[in-house]
């Protein structure tokens, strides 16, 4: 079978996002990586393309002119990935779906709601995929607790919990360090920094794990680090559509934590924990039963967490390989696409331009809500309301 064609905007070298797409997307040899725009530096993203192994056409000096340069040709590339920083995803996911592309974008999809909206629209418009990369549910156990909800183990959902705290903007010292400034810099980052960049992660994960949409929340924002505009700490409550409630946590000064990525599910007959940075392990606890440990790779999992699962058990996958499932979704639902057929339904997970989108109108429901002392937030897109 022919190697669908990928390539890659954004994600240079010392970035710390591209070595895990790029290992994503090579891992299960259903891409070859052939064109790239890695740099905000033409010259530097063309010598380091052609380092990673670029032919010199296709190592290109930006975005722009990689699109002229990919449109004309007959191996034009099949999925391009959209790494750059958060304000350009908007502009570079609307041309490339335009001329035709599918794109997979890195989160915050876009910047405001309305231009989520016009990427969902177009998408639609298009017959495109347009792919948002919320990663960590390339999980197998995290694919594993979603089919566990689905098929009834828990019963109705009543409480999920979600967690996304670090402790690495704890040091008030690093106020000026450009590397963390920004984030926390309304002209750069938004209304939000630590629920835009951390908090969104584990609502989609939330959301994708009982099968639920955010309909509203209240949210408690802080600047712990007073020199900050925007939050280093929130905690939301949050009310989903079907009957569903939820509490996240996020932040960045919390000294002891690492990544701290955290799910917990609680319905009427049993409970589920999974931490991302033990991610082989799934605590199950059924109603008036034991507690049991579900190992990655082990026997008895659901087909979506086995097409997820690729060396045996007790070895560690980690976040590259995640990433990889999302690119393993992706290739089959091109290809299906390509041969006229359904795709495989285990495959059929990916984080779609409607997620993106609904996760920008959280991001902003957040923003007013902690602003308002907590009032209650309608936080759903206007398209889906």
């Amino acid at each position: 079978m022919a190697k669908l064609l990928w390539g890659m905007i954004g994600g240079g070298e010392g970035s710390q996002i591209g070595p895990a797409h790029r290992l994503g997307a090579g891992l299960d040899g259903a891409f070859d990586f052939v064109a790239g725009a890695l740099d905000h530096r033409p010259e530097a993203g063309r010598e380091y393309g052609q380092r990673l192994g670029l032919a010199a056409d296709r190592a290109y000096g930006d975005w722009r002119e990689m699109l002229e340069g990919e449109q004309g040709r007959d191996d034009r590339i099949d999925l391009v990935t959209v790494a750059t920083p958060n304000a350009t995803h908007f502009e570079i996911t609307k041309a490339y779906l335009e001329a035709g592309f599918h794109v997979l974008c890195e989160k915050p999809m876009t910047m405001t709601v309305e231009e989520g909206e016009e990427i969902v629209g177009l998408a639609r418009e298009t017959g495109r995929i347009c792919a948002v990369n919320y990663g960590y549910t390339g999980y197998a156990l995290v694919r594993h607790m979603r089919a566990m909800v689905a098929r009834g183990d828990l019963g109705k959902v009543r409480m999920v919990v979600a967690e996304f705290a670090h402790g690495h903007h704890a040091d008030a010292a690093d106020a000026d360090n450009p590397r963390v400034r920004w984030r926390y810099d309304p002209a750069q980052a938004g209304v939000s920094a630590q629920f835009a960049d951390c908090g969104i992660h584990a609502l989609h994960m939330a959301s994708f794990v009982i099968g639920q949409e955010l309909d509203r929340l209240s949210a408690d924002t802080v600047s712990c680090i007073e020199s900050r505009v925007l939050e280093d700490d929130a905690q939301v409550n949050l009310r989903f559509d079907g009957g569903a409630a939820g509490r996240l946590w996020t932040s960045s000064i919390a000294l002891g934590r690492q990544h701290g990525l955290t799910l917990q599910v609680f319905g009427e007959k049993g409970g589920l924990r999974w931490a991302q940075e033990q991610p082989n392990q799934l605590y199950w606890m059924p109603l008036g039963g034991r507690l049991e440990v579900m190992e990655r790779g082990g026997p008895g999992l659901s087909p979506e967490a086995d097409r997820a699962s690729r060396v045996t058990m007790g070895h560690a996958e980690g976040m590259p390989l995640a990433f990889a499932n999302i690119y393993a979704d992706l290739a089959e639902a091109i290809r299906a696409r390509k041969e006229g057929r359904d795709m495989d339904p285990a495959a059929d997970l990916y984080p779609r331009a409607e997620d993106g989108l609904r996760s920008m109108a959280a991001v902003f429901a957040v923003a007013e809500s902690g602003q308002g002392q907590g009032v209650w937030m309608d936080a759903r897109p206007p398209m889906f309301r």
